[in-house]
């Protein structure tokens, strides 16, 4: 065993050195830290061998290391089980405390615990930190302190909340010098993980002045380039959420409402967990899907014959990102044209966004269904060809992701949207006024 107390920051959704709470904390402790990462084995067997995320995070972590050797140190990188990893280090070295920031899902808290809970008994500390968020647990509740599950009264007690102390960021970047002085670990190649090089098309974010000051006007249009492209930046945590609250205070409101969404669904998803599988109201679960799986199927690969449908899930399946307008009408015709369970809806996107975040995109897809807090009623069902007229009218977006669109070659619509509209109507109101 190396001798000398160490620290321990484990890295896991905060891949940067800038304004990184938990990092801040653990370098400013007193004692040198160990930074690590772990490829969770739990995580990766759900995944593909060409999952592109598994690349971005690969890639993030090599930055990282690079960082972190310019100040004599290195990143520790573990492929298999957290416990096991933890059983591992504290053989290899004397740990006194374990670092890091909290996550939100269920499987996350329930692994945390279970990290805690042993390190604890070998007298080592577990401290967690607010990173992800603005806010989290009971700091944004309703005056009898039951947490919020309408999004308008939420962000009111959310902007009234701000203040400079919740935008402060961590110096944790002027910090590295603190960093156990080590020989550089080897790192264990995608390869050997069971995962291919994949090249994916994530654009560096922009979050300038020009970018928002016309975000409002551009952010439905697919064709235009009117979005920050933040989204997977803030799913990995390579931008400080504090960094981006700031400049959205500045420069756009309606970008800042953005960012209260995503706080939001995070606070739902923890206050209640049941919904990762459940629908937030319950007498939803009530409804019984057709799930049609040539239908489905058909949605997967873009070939619905409505135009915006297709292009959304044909971005989707070659890039790994779909607008966030299109987001909406993809899923709205899965849930209400076709009667597909949006727990199918969701899986798929779990599997092909780069930036999925199971908080955003629950919520997303249960606001889609009606089945979500703050939710649509049931009977606002998204028209695709007023949506393609409002939202991309010269058929630009349409005409990059389906080609043959406008030929004999495109395919017939597979459902007539009135029907569909009216099946949805009545389907839903069936179940949902049946006790």
């Amino acid at each position: 065993m190396q001798t000398g107390k160490i620290n321990i920051f484990w890295f896991r959704r905060d891949l940067r050195t800038e304004d990184n709470a938990g990092l801040f904390h653990a370098l400013n402790a007193g004692l040198p830290v160990l930074p690590v990462f772990i490829f969770d084995t739990d995580i990766l067997n759900q995944l593909n061998p060409d999952d592109a995320r598994v690349s971005f995070i690969y890639d993030r972590l090599a930055k990282l290391r690079k960082a972190f050797e310019e100040n004599g140190s290195s990143l520790k990188v573990f492929h298999g089980k957290p416990l096991e990893f933890f059983q591992q280090i504290i053989s290899e070295y004397s740990v006194s405390a374990v670092y890091t920031n909290r996550d939100y899902e269920p499987t996350a808290c329930e692994r945390d615990q279970a990290v805690k809970e042993f390190l604890e008994k070998k007298e080592i500390h577990f401290f967690d930190f607010k990173d992800q968020v603005i806010f989290d647990h009971d700091e944004i509740v309703k005056e009898d302190g039951k947490p919020y599950t309408v999004f308008t009264p939420y962000s009111r007690k959310w902007k009234a909340a701000l203040s400079d102390a919740a935008l402060n960021g961590f110096s944790s970047q002027n910090l590295l010098h603190n960093l156990l002085k080590t020989k550089p670990f080897e790192i264990i190649s995608l390869e050997k993980m069971g995962f291919e090089v994949t090249t994916y098309a994530v654009p560096e974010f922009d979050i300038s002045e020009e970018k928002l000051s016309t975000y409002a006007r551009l952010r439905d249009f697919p064709a235009e380039n009117g979005t920050s492209r933040l989204s997977v930046h803030l799913r990995f945590g390579t931008v400080s959420i504090r960094k981006v609250t700031r400049i959205a205070l500045q420069y756009s409101e309606i970008f800042l409402n953005e960012l209260i969404w995503r706080n939001f669904y995070m606070d739902i998803l923890w206050h209640f967990p049941k919904v990762e599988k459940q629908s937030f109201k319950p007498e939803y679960d009530r409804i019984v899907w057709r799930n049609n799986e040539a239908e489905f199927n058909k949605w997967c690969c873009g070939e619905t014959g409505y135009p915006l449908v297709d292009a959304g899930m044909r971005e989707l399946n070659e890039t790994g990102y779909m607008h966030n307008r299109v987001r909406m009408v993809t899923a709205s015709f899965l849930t209400k044209h076709l009667l597909v369970d949006w727990r199918w809806g969701e899986a798929y996107f779990a599997e092909k966004l780069v930036d999925y975040d199971l908080a955003a995109n629950n919520g997303a897809w249960q606001w889609a269904a009606g089945c979500g807090c703050d939710a649509a009623p049931y009977f606002r069902v998204f028209n695709p060809a007023l949506q393609n007229q409002k939202f991309d009218p010269e058929n630009k977006y349409i005409r990059k992701w389906v080609p043959e669109f406008g030929t004999n070659q495109y395919s017939e619509p597979i459902v007539d949207h009135t029907f569909a509209r009216n099946r949805a109507i009545e389907t839903y109101k069936r179940y949902l006024q049946s006790e």
